[in-house]
């Protein structure tokens, strides 16, 4: 073996300790393989920059951003509460997940269809009363079946294709040529996990001493052109939410007290919710849950949503809002946020939510920009500020994501 060969082989073995033992990107890592191999003449330039031109590596590029579409639009979630429903049992469950998985990640990248079913199947276990720990692995393994179906289901199938095109010179495989091998093992695979894996799983549940600590009073509105007008309280799925209850409903200035579950709701209620963080986020993905009419920037929210997250914050004993009422505090013109929600030590804070006075040491849920983080971080009106990284759903989009998914599907299958 030669210096070069010894070289490929130290720097790859290099690349996977640094990768394994350290916290340093796996991307960053790979890139500095790459101009060490060029640098020192084992790879030229067009070799080294040829991967950059393959297509395996555009077309999972694409895909990516496509699953970010869905992501970002709700579209998931949609696929969620209409296909998944309620089951009852473990089985059953199973059962809604493998067949919507298999198919998306047939036509998408494993990796960005799992990030992106996540969020939805945690939420949706705590709906359904079945600890995530026993769905996350399934997910996980149908996510690698469905990729085996189709061409672009994995990028491990691209890069095979690419390999036998550069090498026999030919037109390479059609987009469903390895569904016949593909579907009997993906079959075979979803038979094992629906009858073992129930018994085969840990039942831990994802609840920590600390969940309880802090209940957050949230107030949103339903809007009135959305799709929760005229459903009853059960029927649009706000009775079996976890970690978070609807407290009360206020129409036309009279207060609802004890909700029922067959109260019919109207556009323009204001519902008012009790929960903790995670369970708000959750609950502010549903579509037709609006910012509450009550908050002054309600209606620029609506219009420039884009782009904006979820951030927790403490009033500082220095805040210059202290005293007032969170709708005198005019939170949009003095910090470019809006205050969804607000919780005071252990105890729930009752009352309208534009009324509430703020005291020191209240944390604040609120939505704003992304540059609001590094902007009031040492702001003293503040003792912390943590961006909770989640970013509400554009749902008016969700047609579009699925337009786009099955277009490119539609494109790519008569190749």
């Amino acid at each position: 073996m030669d210096w070069q060969g010894c070289m490929v082989l130290g720097l790859t073995l290099v690349a996977l300790l640094l990768m394994m033992f350290t916290h340093l990107a796996p991307h960053l890592v790979m890139a500095a393989v790459l101009v060490l191999l060029s640098v020192s003449g084992v790879l030229t330039g067009a070799e080294a920059l040829a991967g950059f031109s393959n297509p395996g590596l555009i077309t999972v590029a694409a895909m990516l951003v496509v699953a970010g579409g869905l992501s970002a639009t709700g579209g998931v979630d949609w696929l969620v509460q209409k296909v998944l429903g309620k089951p009852r049992t473990l089985r059953g469950a199973l059962g809604k997940i493998f067949t919507p998985v298999l198919l998306l990640s047939a036509f998408l990248n494993n990796t960005p269809v799992v990030a992106t079913f996540i969020p939805a199947i945690h939420a949706w276990s705590r709906k359904i009363g079945i600890a995530p720990s026993k769905l996350m692995i399934p997910l996980s393994y149908t996510a690698i079946l469905g990729g085996m179906l189709t061409l672009i289901g994995t990028s491990t199938n691209l890069i095979v294709n690419g390999q036998y095109q550069s090498l026999t010179g030919l037109a390479g495989f059609g987009l469903f040529s390895i569904t016949l091998v593909g579907l009997p093992v993906a079959l075979v695979g979803i038979a094992f996990m629906w009858l073992l894996f129930p018994r085969l799983l840990p039942n831990r549940s994802d609840e920590t001493p600390f969940d309880n600590m802090r209940e957050f009073t949230l107030e949103v509105a339903v809007a009135h052109d959305g799709p929760l007008v005229g459903k009853s309280i059960r029927e649009a799925g706000l009775r079996e939410l976890q970690r978070v209850f609807l407290v009360e409903i206020e129409r036309n200035g009279h207060l609802l007290m004890a909700v029922a579950p067959e109260e019919h709701l109207q556009g323009g209620d204001r519902l008012v919710f009790a929960g903790d963080t995670e369970a708000i986020s959750d609950l502010l993905r549903i579509n037709g849950i609006v910012a509450s009419a009550d908050n002054q920037c309600a209606e620029h929210l609506a219009q420039h949503r884009d782009g904006r997250r979820l951030v927790e914050v403490v009033v500082s004993p220095h805040c210059s809002a202290i005293g007032q009422t969170i709708r005198d505090a005019r939170f949009r013109n003095r910090y470019g946020a809006i205050v969804l929600a607000v919780a005071r030590g252990a105890e729930r804070v009752k009352g309208n939510l534009g009324s509430i006075k703020l005291e020191a040491g209240d944390t604040l849920l609120l939505e704003a920009r992304p540059a609001f983080v590094s902007r009031q971080r040492y702001n003293k009106d503040f003792l912390l500020v943590n961006d909770l990284d989640v970013e509400p759903p554009r749902h008016r989009k969700a047609l579009l994501a699925w337009g786009i998914l099955l277009g490119l599907v539609g494109a790519a299958g008569p190749g």
